[in-house]
């Protein structure tokens, strides 16, 4: 199983820049059983880095196996929210906007 950190830096890697053109956004990764990481995304860029951030727009509370299955797809992000998998704490539609800037 992929670790946490390379769950994330394999999102990071399927970043969709257009679809992040004049985004200033943190979406902020809490991983249970792992470290937490926030990704800044900012006019078609993104920067992956470990810990909290303390401006983050948006964080997800998830453990190893449902961010695994998030970022590969074989599990819908909303599905996960609906059945307690994901906790999500700021601005809930930025969660939505997950799938665009790093689709499956």
């Amino acid at each position: 199983m992929s670790s946490a950190a390379e769950i994330i830096e394999q999102m990071n890697a399927k970043f969709n820049p257009a679809a992040a053109a004049g985004l200033d956004l943190i979406f902020q990764f809490n991983i249970e059983d792992a470290d937490t990481y926030h990704l800044i995304v900012k006019d078609g860029t993104c920067v992956v880095a470990q810990g909290e951030s303390d401006d983050a727009n948006v964080t997800l509370i998830m453990n190893s196996e449902t961010l695994k299955g998030i970022a590969s797809g074989e599990t819908d992000g909303m599905m996960a929210f609906m059945s307690g998998q994901l906790r999500v704490e700021g601005d809930m539609m930025l969660a939505t906007k997950l799938s665009e800037l790093f689709p499956a």
